[in-house]
């Protein structure tokens, strides 16, 4: 049976992620220390203690949820299960990379922290941020984003095609209310503004992107072990200069995650395993592909449950093996 890792982005934290793994787990507990050495102070103690303000801290929260999730990852590793593809949302390609063995975790931790304090100075503050809009498709919302730029200025662009009937959109926070006004009238379910410190995956992001160009051209990047599906074309890879250049491009462009999981499933996944704290993709994953089958590992319960179920097929090793 084909499996695909999935890696969870910016969004998924909370307060006490990967304690209960790095406490049970001398795998969590290397991570977490690896992690920790990267980041040039203690991650994991911010990942288990908080205070959820500085966690909530872009700069903080990108590098702690791939620590989280590379520390759910070898935990599963040591009980025997493997993937055949990989893909993370957002920042969380930079943990499927790890898990491809094509980025080094110190590497990812150390740009990832560069990603988000790139991504923090990039837009000043309450200026920039994202929206989700419901039962609009791709096109219309398109649509709507040069009308919205017509009648405030601003920005706003299409940052991500996570499901079926969902959008979400980035750029000047006035554009887009008025981007949600205008999709409210156009018969949208709902439009809402996003919880996030800025507008991600916009061409507002285009400094970050030049800031952080030549780190990533200057990090080892390897073939990876692993096909890695990425986000700006939802296609596979292995090749590191590949990785690379789509690395490079993904912050000023969507995410194209619903393309991603389809061409997964196409290419004979038949099991998703969420990696990392929380279930954000697991609850996407149902609404692209009601039937798809979801695992996930978040936590000493969810692994337990998790492992009960591919031990039954076959696909975990059995305790003490």
């Amino acid at each position: 049976m084909k499996i695909a890792f999935l890696f969870p982005g910016q969004g998924s934290q909370i307060v006490g992620m990967g304690r209960e793994l790095a406490a049970g787990f001398a795998e969590a507990r290397a991570v977490f220390q690896e992690a920790d050495e990267a980041y040039a102070t203690s991650l994991s103690s911010l990942c288990f203690e908080g205070p959820e303000d500085r966690l909530q801290q872009t700069a903080i929260t990108q590098p702690a949820i791939v620590a989280t999730s590379t520390a759910c990852l070898r935990v599963l590793e040591a009980h025997g299960v493997k993937a055949s593809l990989v893909a993370g949302h957002s920042v969380g390609e930079y943990s499927a990379l790890v898990a491809s063995g094509a980025l080094s975790l110190r590497d990812a931790i150390r740009l990832t922290k560069l990603r988000g304090q790139l991504m923090e100075a990039a837009c000043p503050q309450g200026t920039g941020g994202m929206a989700a809009l419901v039962g609009l498709g791709e096109e219309p919302v398109r649509a709507l984003c040069r009308e919205a730029v017509a009648a405030v200025g601003g920005v706003a662009d299409i940052a991500g095609l996570n499901c079926p009937g969902q959008v979400v959109a980035a750029g000047h926070i006035r554009t887009l209310s008025e981007l949600c006004s205008r999709a409210k009238v156009a018969g949208a379910g709902s439009a809402t503004m996003l919880k996030v410190s800025g507008p991600f995956h916009s061409s507002l992001m285009a400094p970050a992107e030049a800031g952080l160009k030549s780190s990533l051209e200057a990090a080892d990047f390897r073939p990876a072990a692993v096909p890695v599906v990425q986000n700006t074309d939802a296609a596979a890879h292995l090749d590191p200069a590949e990785l690379r250049r789509n690395l490079i491009g993904q912050l000023t462009r969507p995410v194209l995650w619903q393309k991603s999981v389809e061409l997964m499933q196409e290419l004979g996944v038949e099991l998703f395993i969420e990696l990392g704290a929380g279930r954000v993709l697991a609850g996407m994953m149902k609404r692209i592909r009601r039937e798809a089958r979801v695992l996930n590992v978040s936590d000493a319960a969810s692994l337990e449950k998790s492992l009960g179920s591919l031990r039954a097929e076959g696909l975990a090793a059995s305790p003490g093996a």
